[in-house]
């Protein structure tokens, strides 16, 4: 049911509310249809007016003879309902409820909200709305502004959707002060049917959208949304798709047992959610529509043909004719994962054969203030031409000598010539008017400031990696998952929750992992003895329901190697704990094989609403959230995934044999992350997890679980919850 060519190119609109009074909704939303020039047939609905702005006034939709496409409700819930239900009996093919009142007040507007939904499903007309601004579609055939916003913008190809009305006004108005156009612009309201899945879909298959930005603020879909997006910016005809997520500083994380949950958030699950999708996400609403003008980016070739251009690789040269504009644009790029390209020697020698000796040949290429445009023509080309350059910023401020739009003719007959994206900076407002018009119409991306143009060039690089990412054959991994959900049941069964220490040794092992040998000793004597069996050296850790995490306690001795050490140890552990809670339950201590050395991770699982198992790695030991540098993916996920979750952690380069050290067995813990993926996709009773420390030992010698916590949860169906609900 993605179709939705009724709501946005109807052949006959109906305004349901419509009124003679202006400043009124139903009075603004018609007359803004009527004068934006809409190339339909348009009908008002009001049982009280013979007219509306001179047009002829229906009191019923029924009443209208001929056929009607698209119906723009403007009434009060329970009006709304009715209008809803003749509106369908008429035959509409879509229906835009603007009016407030429902979902979002609770009571008795859900309601009719919900009842509204049912009897469209079931007629196969599609809702957008309520509680919305309505929708636009200024291209040329159509022209169809139905909504209470005054400005109708100009035709474009990019396609904006909202979750807040207010906020489409605003953009309007921005869009209008920048000259900028839209394919489609929708407001969502409370998404009571379509939503942002259904309109991705949809402006992923209009000609007319090239780029597709969205201001958000919740989402109602987890895995069917990744999945369906992630076709929609990569696949055979990649759109790409911007994103401001408000509520981006909100503290999400809840109180939690594991580092997972304490470091874990909403936030965390948009940010995997975008990272998983190729969905870019920008910080402002001026940053949506720099990115957006770069996005929309077409080059016509000197065959007359249109292509998208993204550069190949993070190799950025600078032309500017002001030093500091181009230090800034420097600054901004290694912010942004880009680098100076450094030019070959032919490209040194054409640059100098051009340029006059006060230049700086290197780059950033300061053409120096007095260059005119054959100067820019020269040194622009020379540098696109080298094959250690991948795209090209071209800064310009206005001197009195600069010629402006000879300089943008000159830009835009390189950008012709050349498959590498070429991005542009004019300095100023009135005095570059003339060059911005002449790079805008022919599609060349123009910013105000240089750390804009680099930003903006960032973000292309972006998509280009997700573009060009590699897909490198799935493991095959055996799972004893039939045996694991035994011992989860019986641990339920038990009214285990919590699991630690030796209860989920056989779990884990079940997905693969490699755990250590460990014991519980309930006395100093008895610790003597099985840390002799396990062999010395062995680690120490103190077991107390009241410490989760034995660090804060100082609750870990490691490296013990003979039983008398053994015995001070015990002492010392039972004391420290008693001194960190005075109530703490000693149930014993664990003696624990030690692990061979390796790199410390943490892997973990917080599951929400919704979206399900959110997975976490990074690095791990006690300073995982003093450093936080941790990374998140929505499971489950491949190795594909997990390589570029991996890679994603600052500190991945410990890994790869930093300073000397001898490189981590990595696809042991890519191995790790695909199986912890499985355990918690395959069994939803576990809704909290910690792995920490997951060893990673060198190269071909593997990873092994140091320590860990389970938290889980009984489901209704569950055997285990039926038994205690007995």
């Amino acid at each position: 049911m993605q179709n939705l060519d009724a709501i946005f190119s109807p052949e006959s609109v109906a305004v349901v509310g419509a009124s003679t009074t202006p400043g009124k909704t139903g009075h603004d939303i018609f007359a803004n249809i009527l004068n934006g020039g809409y190339k339909g047939i348009l009908y008002p609905v009001n049982p009280n007016a013979k007219s509306i702005l001179s047009v002829k006034a229906y009191p019923n939709i029924l009443d209208i003879s001929d056929d009607v496409d698209l119906a723009i409700i403007i009434l009060s819930p329970g009006l709304a309902l009715k209008a809803v239900k003749e509106a369908i009996e008429k035959g509409v093919k879509g229906v835009v409820i603007v009016s407030a009142g429902f979902r979002e007040v609770g009571g008795e507007g859900l309601e009719i909200e919900n009842q509204i939904v049912s009897i469209c499903r079931k007629a196969g007309v599609r809702v957008v709305g309520p509680n919305c601004l309505g929708v636009i579609n200024p291209i040329s055939s159509v022209s169809l502004n139905a909504s209470f916003s005054k400005r109708m913008p100009k035709p474009g190809t990019i396609s904006f959707i909202s979750q807040s009305g207010a906020l489409c006004t605003a953009v309007l108005d921005f869009a209008a002060d920048r000259d900028f156009g839209f394919s489609k612009f929708i407001s969502i309201g409370n998404k009571a049917d379509v939503d942002e899945l259904d309109l991705l879909r949809y402006l992923h298959d209009d000609k007319n959208t090239k780029v597709i930005m969205i201001y958000l603020e919740e989402l109602r879909k987890g895995r069917e949304f990744i999945e369906s997006v992630k076709e929609i910016t990569s696949g055979d005809r990649p759109t790409p798709i911007l994103v401001i997520k408000s509520g981006k500083t909100t503290a999400g994380a809840r109180a939690a047992a594991s580092h997972t949950g304490a470091l874990a958030g909403s936030e965390a699950v948009y940010d995997a959610i975008f990272k998983q999708t190729g969905i870019i996400r920008v910080d402002s609403i001026d940053e949506l529509f720099d990115y957006a003008i770069a996005f929309a980016y077409k080059n016509k070739s000197e065959t007359g043909k249109f292509g998208r251009k993204f550069p190949s690789g993070n190799r950025v040269a600078i032309v500017t004719n002001a030093g500091g504009p181009g230090i800034v644009a420097t600054d901004m790029m290694v912010s942004t994962g880009l680098k100076l390209a450094k030019f070959h020697d032919e490209t040194i020698d054409a640059l100098k054969s051009h340029l006059p000796f006060t230049a700086n040949l290197n780059n950033p290429v300061d053409i120096i203030g007095d260059a005119a445009q054959d100067r820019y023509e020269n040194a622009l080309s020379s540098v696109v031409k080298d094959e250690n350059v991948d795209g090209a910023l071209v800064i310009l401020t206005p001197q009195s000598m600069t010629n402006v739009l000879g300089t943008a003719e000159a830009i835009v007959r390189i950008d012709r010539r050349s498959h590498k994206p070429i991005l542009c900076c004019f300095m100023g407002i009135v005095d570059v008017s003339s060059g911005v018009k002449h790079l805008q119409e022919h599609g060349i991306p123009v910013f105000k400031f240089p750390e804009n143009t680099a930003k903006a060039f960032g973000a292309l690089y972006k998509y280009s990696k997700w573009l060009n990412r590699q897909h490198i054959a799935h493991f095959t991994l055996t799972h004893n998952k039939k045996r694991a959900a035994e011992i989860i049941e019986n641990l339920l069964a038990e009214g285990k929750t919590y699991i630690a220490e030796l209860d989920g040794i056989e779990l884990l092992k079940c997905y693969g992992f490699n755990v250590l040998s460990a014991e519980i000793a309930k006395n100093e004597n008895e610790a003597a003895e099985l840390a002799e069996n396990i062999s010395f050296p062995v680690a120490m850790k103190i077991i107390s329901p009241q410490i989760q995490h034995k660090s804060d306690a100082n609750g870990v001795i490691l490296n013990i190697d003979s039983k008398e050490q053994i015995k001070q140890a015990f002492k010392k552990l039972g004391e420290r704990a008693k001194k960190y809670d005075p109530n703490a339950v000693i149930e014993g201590v664990l003696i624990q094989e030690m692990s061979h050395p390796g790199d410390e991770i943490i892997l973990g699982v917080n599951r929400y609403p919704v979206f399900g198992p959110l997975l976490m790695a990074g690095l791990g030991g006690i300073y995982v959230e003093l450093f936080k540098d941790v990374v998140f993916r929505l499971a489950p996920i491949g190795r594909n995934e997990t390589r570029r979750m991996l890679q994603s952690i600052k500190g991945y380069k410990i890994f790869k044999g930093l300073r000397g050290r001898p490189n981590s067995d990595i696809q042991a813990l890519e191995k790790s992350v695909v199986s912890l993926s499985d355990m918690v996709t395959n069994h939803p009773e576990i809704v909290e997890m910690d792995i920490n420390p997951l060893m990673v030992h060198e190269e071909g010698k593997g990873v092994t679980v140091a320590d860990y916590r389970i938290v889980l949860k009984a489901l209704d169906n569950n055997p285990a919850c039926r038994k205690r609900s007995k």
